[in-house]
């Protein structure tokens, strides 16, 4: 499965229940055993199999979002900051970031889904995602 923006993640961006500047957004690592559904999955609670072992907390970890709007290019950049799970053991196959509201995972909005093209694992050690981006151009 290819990376993906989920198209709610679009939706949500215009009708203002997601701000890229100001919300707190999480990644969290999920197995490949889900299929993410860009039309249909909405919520963080769509999101199923996400991986469990040393080191992981459910729900991931918070990545800052930096807009970067160019003018010259005509485009906005968000880039979400790279995380890190220390000491872990895991075998994650993709990384979801989601709007992170505190609460329900039903009332989280998915932004985007990061395939690694295949598992990646880590024994006791730290796993890492560098940053992120998603551009929007006009």
């Amino acid at each position: 499965m290819a990376s993906l923006i989920y198209n709610s993640a679009v939706d949500d961006m215009a009708r203002g229940a997601i701000d890229f500047d100001t919300d707190t957004f999480k990644v969290m690592l999920v197995t490949s055993s889900y299929t993410p559904d860009k039309d249909t999955d909405l919520k963080r609670s769509a999101v199923t199999n996400e991986v469990t072992g040393t080191g992981y907390t459910a729900g991931g970890v918070t990545s800052a979002c930096t807009v970067t709007k160019s003018t010259a290019n005509d485009r906005v950049t968000l880039s979400f900051a790279a995380v890190n799970w220390a000491t872990s053991t895991i075998t994650a196959r993709a990384a979801v970031i989601y709007k992170s509201r505190g609460g329900a995972s039903s009332a989280d909005e998915l932004v985007c889904y990061i395939d690694f093209g295949g598992d990646v694992s880590s024994s006791s050690a730290t796993f890492s995602l560098g940053s992120s981006t998603i551009t929007l151009q006009n």
